[in-house]
């Protein structure tokens, strides 16, 4: 059974989503990556496109889940993940420590811009479109 996640944007510690996910992890997790690509959605969250064959890498946390409330865990950010523009959907990926984790990955609909860092916290700024008048 796969109980561990890999978490990349709000879901991190110092984001806006990490409440949601704090009370179902068991330690503070570690530092991790997968292959593939971010992205920023200019909606204040990233979008992951999980590729095996990418030469770069996504970065960002790995967390147990307490075997007593995974399920919960995993319904919870399901609808939350399901919820926002982007269809994210859970796919399970394996880090490159070689761990199975779930994750949650980008599906369709948005207008993304490269991350090339693959660290969300790293992410470039991205264009003022707001004009004085």
């Amino acid at each position: 059974m796969v109980d561990q996640l890999f978490v990349y944007g709000t879901l991190q510690p110092g984001d806006v989503r990490w409440p949601l996910l704090e009370r179902y992890v068991i330690d503070d997790g570690s530092p991790d990556a997968v292959t593939g690509l971010l992205y920023d959605t200019g909606l204040d969250y990233p979008a992951a496109i999980f590729d095996e064959s990418a030469s770069s890498l996504i970065q960002g946390r790995r967390y147990s889940l307490r075997h007593e409330t995974i399920e919960e865990a995993l319904r919870e950010l399901d609808i939350e993940e399901d919820t926002v523009d982007g269809l994210y959907k859970r796919v399970e990926v394996t880090t490159r420590s070689g761990t199975r984790c779930w994750a949650y990955a980008y599906g369709t609909g948005l207008q993304l811009s490269p991350i090339p860092s693959g660290n969300w916290f790293d992410r470039p700024p991205r264009p003022d479109t707001s004009h004085d008048a």
